[in-house]
């Protein structure tokens, strides 16, 4: 049998199994009759025949693609394994996510970039045209003077313990919420994630020229920097997670653009789940720390602060170039 023949012979099962496995990672196994639970796993040994029939063959790479996705899909479906313990997921956390971020850190310097990118449009759309407020600076902050503000600061008592803990959580679902729009967004191969991470920099450069106008840039700073180095960050690597998922539908890499979005997909999330932890460190900061404002604490230790936790937050995120670094280089002190 050549090979137009088997595809031609075969593609009925192969689209009953597809069908099958639609439904079930859809609506889970319990939504599966009896039969087509049966048929799923005749269905799996069948086609995994045929994809080794395809491979020993030298078949189309394209065939071969499919065929192995189906028979991952069903693999998936038909042993789920086990669920993952703690070890793995701090394991991930440990060591795999920085991996990650080393492997994927051009996606999260266009992110980076694109964020830097409307702060300096919004800080400059402020300084040529003040009139302009009303579409760049967030609404929240349009009727409030700097100065004025700063001075009801110094003269208030701050947030009770409960006030505190209640702003914290806002926070930080508010911020999980932009990050998940962000990654989603990716799916309109990346447009919506970079307009999303443009937009959230031209707010905060708006802002910042707000406050630099009244001559409270270092007010500000020290109030933004603590909470945002670890918030920004974490934004800006879900807009990397996004752009992963965008460059499965640009660029499939000679794989079934299905498949590549799929195993993209899965890259994506584990980077928005790695930026789970600098969003909590985040919004207990943002609820903390900056909000307490000078002369309580001030300016030259809440910057310095917010350099300490940074330097943290990016030793974490490299210590993968870093343990490679001390890796070749041991193996470079061995060679000599």
């Amino acid at each position: 049998m050549d090979m137009p023949e088997f595809i031609e012979v075969r593609r009925p099962r192969w689209e009953k199994l597809e069908s099958l496995l639609d439904k079930a990672e859809g609506q889970g196994l319990r939504a599966l009759e009896l039969e087509e639970a049966r048929s799923l796993g005749k269905l799996y040994r069948a086609v995994s025949s045929d994809l080794l029939w395809v491979r020993a063959r030298s078949g189309s790479a394209d065939v071969s693609a499919y065929l192995n996705d189906l028979v991952g899909r069903a693999y998936a479906i038909t042993y789920p394994g086990q669920r993952p313990r703690f070890a793995d997921v701090w394991g991930f956390v440990a060591r795999g996510f920085p991996a990650l971020m080393r492997q994927e850190w051009r996606m999260y310097a266009a992110s980076v970039l694109l964020f830097l990118a409307g702060a300096g449009f919004g800080y400059l759309g402020m300084l040529v045209d003040p009139d302009a407020a009303p579409y760049l600076v967030p609404d929240q902050h349009l009727g409030m003077d700097p100065i004025k503000r700063a001075a009801e600061e110094a003269a208030g008592d701050g947030m009770s313990v409960g006030q505190q803990a209640q702003f914290t959580t806002f926070l930080f679902t508010h911020n999980i919420q932009v990050a998940f729009l962000a990654f989603a967004l990716g799916i309109t191969v990346g447009v919506g994630t970079a307009l999303m991470l443009f937009t959230n920099g031209l707010m905060l450069g708006a802002l910042a020229q707000v406050y630099t106008a009244k001559g409270m840039a270092g007010w500000f700073w020290a109030w933004i920097l603590p909470h945002g180095i670890p918030e920004i960050t974490a934004i800006c690597i879900a807009g990397a997670a996004g752009f992963v998922i965008a460059r499965g539908q640009i660029a499939p890499r000679g794989l079934p653009r299905g498949m590549a979005l799929r195993q993209e997909a899965v890259r994506a999330v584990k980077l928005l789940f790695g930026t789970l932890a600098l969003f909590v460190l985040a919004g207990f900061i943002e609820g903390t720390i900056s909000q307490i404002h000078p002369p309580k604490l001030s300016v030259a230790f809440k910057v310095s602060f917010a350099l300490t936790v940074g330097l943290g937050v990016y030793a974490y995120l490299c210590s993968d170039w870093m343990r490679g670094a001390r890796r070749a280089a041991a193996d470079g002190s061995g060679a000599s």
